[in-house]
């Protein structure tokens, strides 16, 4: 080989041996990457799994019955109650989240005791802000996941979650604070609201005397409970009116012992905060029946008036006097959704038995004709005759009814109102 042919191969050489070290050390870097898989993304909470002693607990329960989740879209947790959930990053609390649903007591635990102390090892002012945002965000999205969750039977109970959340806090040190997310709807337990009338306190009175005496209503000694979201069920679920939301957050205070003297470290807050909805794909698993409530929508709602308000004596034709007493009735029939009214007069037996009938039957068509004057529709009238009694017995001091009572409450007219 002579000079001109020995540097040529040189040359060569010089060209392809980088090239092929370069496709050797490709080759074998992808092989580590398809035997190893990508690099994990990195966990911005796994920080808050590290067990710290903090000043208090909380503990976060969310409601996934069905009333609460909806068939498609339920409601919002997660991105609802950021001012709750900073609350409890400021405080630096450990905190737990689970779901519930059905008549147990169970808890579904998503997370249990991570750590909100951005502060423990963290001396640097920016990361401090870093990880307190990064708090927030985590919880939000643990109770993302806990309303997602599909229930494992139907119905809730909601006394029965705060039960099992106080006792998830038992012995925790510093302050112990529960937060529960439910529409308040309970379908089983001693607050089992199916039947309720959702109208007056006498019936709160009843479903608290009733839980007391079955042994259902927890001790929050030492706990701060918050409730949000009550009468907030989930888009397409049957819908308390403004009235039934009142009553119905006068019985959770109640239930939880607000306005009562509570021990130290003891409180129950009804947070008023507006959960929003969001739409969700339909679960994998069918989850269970839920029984709904339906705020004695099929109950009338009635007004007794008597008779010598309505009529002179043997008349059917209404006294001026009466029309702003009919026209308070005739505010609430409009203001009652989808509302029918029913019109039932009666007359006292001081008149002759033959015209009992169509004296009774001229007042309630009298006081129908007013009502659909007042802009009510959907009125009917019936004329009853004697009436079997009196549904309400006004005594007087000495127990009894006079005469004269007895007999306005005979000659009376009903007014219901039945909200369809």
């Amino acid at each position: 080989m002579n000079t001109a042919d020995i540097a040529a191969t040189r040359a060569i050489r010089r060209r392809t041996t980088p090239t092929i070290a370069g496709a050797l050390g490709t080759a074998l870097l992808a092989g580590l990457l398809g035997a190893c898989g990508e690099a994990p993304p990195l966990d911005a909470c796994a920080w808050m799994k590290d067990p710290v002693d903090t000043a208090g607990r909380t503990v976060v329960l969310v409601d996934d019955s069905t009333s609460v989740r909806g068939p498609a879209g339920g409601r919002d947790y997660s991105h609802s109650i950021g001012a709750l959930l900073t609350s409890v990053v400021e405080r630096k609390d450990t905190v737990s989240v689970g779901s519930f649903s059905g008549d147990s007591a169970q808890i579904t635990w998503l997370a249990k005791d991570r750590s909100t102390d951005w502060v423990r090892d963290n001396h640097n002012p920016i990361n401090q802000k870093k990880r307190k945002h990064q708090a927030a965000g985590c919880l939000t999205d643990l109770v993302g996941k806990a309303e997602r969750a599909v229930p494992t039977s139907g119905g809730s109970n909601v006394l029965a979650a705060l039960t099992a959340g106080v006792s998830s806090l038992e012995g925790a040190p510093g302050s112990r604070s529960l937060l529960v997310l439910t529409d308040g709807l309970s379908t089983t337990g001693c607050a089992d609201l199916r039947a309720a009338a959702f109208r007056d306190k006498s019936e709160i009175k009843a479903i608290t005397r009733v839980c007391a005496a079955r042994d259902e209503t927890p001790s929050l000694a030492g706990v701060h409970l918050t409730l949000a979201g009550l009468g907030q069920p989930a888009p397409g679920q049957p819908a308390p009116t403004a009235a039934q939301r009142t009553w119905l957050s006068s019985l959770w205070r109640r239930l939880c012992g607000a306005g009562n003297k509570a021990a130290p470290g003891t409180s129950c807050t009804l947070a008023p905060t507006a959960i929003g909805t969001a739409e969700r794909g339909r679960p994998r698993k069918k989850p269970p029946q839920d029984p709904a409530v339906h705020y004695a929508q099929d109950r009338p709602e009635t007004y007794e008036l008597p008779g010598a308000a309505l009529f002179d004596t043997n008349s059917s034709a209404v006294r001026p006097q009466a029309l702003p007493l009919l026209n308070d009735v005739a505010v609430s029939a409009r203001t009652t959704p989808g509302s029918r009214v029913a019109v039932f007069g009666y007359v006292d037996p001081r008149g002759r038995p033959d015209n009992n009938h169509q004296l009774s039957q001229a007042r309630a068509d009298a006081v129908k004709d007013v009502l659909t004057g007042l802009g009510v529709r959907r009125v009917t009238a019936h004329g009853r005759g004697l009436p079997t009694g009196c549904a309400k017995q006004n005594h007087t001091a000495g127990g009894r009814m006079s005469a004269e009572d007895k007999l306005q409450c005979d000659r009376r007219v009903d007014i219901e109102i039945t909200r369809k």
